[in-house]
């Protein structure tokens, strides 16, 4: 048995996982271990920008944190909770200048500062942005601080499972996907920074990475999911490959039109039209689909084609060369193709705001970005506040980590006997893949993406949703006695699309089960069956777990503040 031992260990390489390195690799021994190299990590793929009230436009000249803070709050449905809000704003400034002191490329304005773009949702332009390659450009600035700072990297390791003793985290069992070992990896403080879920649906923007392993495993050991039943879909993916079309294209000044050259946002939101929040445009799109009005019953139109040639070559270069190689369109020419699709995940791991932050009810283990819900989005997240989260509280949970003395006096043969336990419970599993007769791995998955996108989507009701918990239970069924050919573990993905699938079912599982409890809308979350919001029961927190094999539902209050809960409007 190869063990590694590390005074901190940070599960994912995107830019969560990256920051909380940073914050730590001076004072600590600390390794990143990712399933695939740092700079493939999903947080590549965001276009539009990082939010911040830096005032740097004539426009956006009176933007504050306050106000960056209340459009949150009102975008998430007045789910978010206030006090992480607060930090979430008053830190974006900072941050925004501390990456461009690491060499963020940002665009600029004329004036040196800068550019700040309209985004969805917001009062004023304050999205920064790389061109329309955002995420990219921030991806390899904090990794290029990373390698400069001598973090340790295990690349192409899989998170297997968690080690615990007792309600103390211990470590987790990992696979180097290149040799098909399994490795221990000793320590105290685990992050989970493995981005989000979106693969559960066919229909995502999300790199096929994006399999919620690190949901899974803390599912697993017992910690709560919560809010999993907010599922955000982008209004604007490629028809046909669902690639992310960025709202930074509507922020540059595109339309959306349906086949009857109709600007259909003005029936919805007549003040924001097209930079409504996300989850009402990509509601209004769906509807004018499912009412006829879409092109081919199935998309409607982003029209850039107004913007100009030069505009669009500067601000939107990376969304032509998609439209040109994915749909065979030329936005300087025509309108883009577009439809919902499944873009992020709102809910995650339950993880503290207060005290130990990023912490998880299991000591010791912490979760970040994509993969916690400390509850800055709420029901619906404003586009430009994800790339914030990770470098925000990427570096407030290395802080945390970093302030917390040890806390237990774990004792060796403890340790042993938990990891033993833990290896000899994946051998198991394992073995009986190879021994089943059961279905492939493959059947399985489209059997739950299909359940998922036909039910768990835009519009969700009682019947359908309730049929998808019992398509998903079958797919569980399935599941334990999936057939996998080969026992051959080297460089074996069949193997490892297999462990993604593992966590795959059991958070599709929770994401059903949640969204059939929640019995109003809210958000991202609609029901047609009960179309109104409904504060006096449902503004809380769902917490699920399983035990005895049961899906459990708890809630816990969401933490208001200074924003006044009331109706949204745009």
């Amino acid at each position: 048995m190869k063990v590694e031992e590390f005074d901190a260990l940070i599960v994912g390489g995107g830019l969560s996982g990256l920051r909380v390195a940073i914050e730590l690799v001076d004072t600590m021994n600390v390794a990143i271990i990712s399933k695939v190299y740092p700079l493939r990590s999903h947080s590549g793929a965001a276009q539009g920008g990082i939010n911040a009230a830096l005032g740097n436009t004539e426009a956006g000249k009176n933007d504050s944190p306050k106000t960056h803070a209340y459009d949150t709050v009102y975008g998430s449905d007045y789910l978010a909770d206030q006090d992480a809000v607060m930090v979430l704003a008053k830190e974006a400034p900072k941050i925004v200048i501390e990456l461009e002191s690491m060499g963020a490329p940002f665009s600029r304005l004329d004036s040196g500062l800068i550019a700040q773009r309209p985004f969805g949702g917001a009062g004023f332009p304050r999205t920064c942005y790389a061109g329309d390659r955002t995420g990219h450009a921030l991806l390899h600035t904090v990794y290029e601080q990373c390698i400069r700072k001598g973090v340790k990297f295990f690349d192409e390791f899989f998170l297997v499972d968690l080690i615990k003793v007792g309600n103390c985290i211990a470590g987790l069992v990992a696979l180097d996907i290149a040799s098909g070992e399994l490795v221990v990896f000793r320590s105290e403080s685990v992050v989970l920074a493995t981005g989000g879920f979106g693969r559960i649906y066919k229909r995502s923007t999300n790199a096929i990475i994006n399999t919620g392993d690190g949901l899974g495993a803390a599912f697993r050991a017992g910690v709560p999911m919560q809010d999993c039943e907010f599922v955000q879909f982008h209004p604007t993916t490629l028809f046909g490959t669902n690639i992310l079309i960025t709202e930074g294209a509507r922020g540059e000044g595109g339309y959306l039109f349906n086949k009857n050259k109709e600007r259909f946002m003005n029936k919805v939101a007549p003040k924001a039209m097209e930079l409504a929040p996300r989850d009402i445009v990509a509601r209004a799109i769906d509807t004018e689909i499912l009412e006829g009005r879409g092109f081919d019953d199935s998309y409607v139109h982003l029209d850039l084609t107004h913007l100009g040639k030069e505009k669009i070559m500067e601000r939107l270069p990376g969304i032509r060369d998609i439209s040109m190689y994915f749909a065979g369109v030329d936005p300087i020419e025509k309108p883009i193709p577009v439809q919902p699709g499944q873009h992020y995940s709102m809910g995650g791991i339950a993880s503290k705001y207060k005290g130990d932050f990023g912490e998880t009810p299991l000591d010791g283990l912490y979760s970040i970005g994509e993969t916690s819900c400390i509850s800055v989005h709420g029901a619906n997240r404003l586009g430009g506040n994800s790339l914030l989260e990770t470098i925000v509280f990427g570096r407030y949970v290395g802080k945390a980590i970093f302030k917390k003395e040890s806390r237990r006096k774990l004792k060796s043969f403890e340790i042993k006997n938990a990891e033993e336990a833990a290896l000899k419970a994946i051998e198991k599993t394992f073995t009986s893949w190879n021994k089943n007769k059961g279905k492939k791995p493959a059947d399985i998955r489209m059997a739950m993406k299909t359940t998922m996108d036909k039910n768990v989507g835009v519009f969700r009701e009682e019947a359908r949703l309730h049929q998808t918990t019992i398509d998903l239970q079958n797919v569980q069924k399935d599941f334990k006695s999936m057939h996998i050919e080969t026992d051959d573990r080297k460089f074996n993905f069949g193997f490892v699309r297999a462990l993604e699938l593992r966590n795959m079912v059991d958070i599709a599982e929770v994401t059903a089960f949640a969204a059939l409890w929640r019995k109003e809308s809210r958000g991202a979350h609609f029901r047609t069956d009960y179309p109104t919001r409904n504060d006096k029961e449902f503004q809380v927190h769902s917490l699920v777990t399983k035990k005895n094999g049961e899906l459990i539902m708890e809630t816990k209050p969401v933490t208001l503040g200074i924003f006044e809960v009331k109706e949204r409007a745009y």
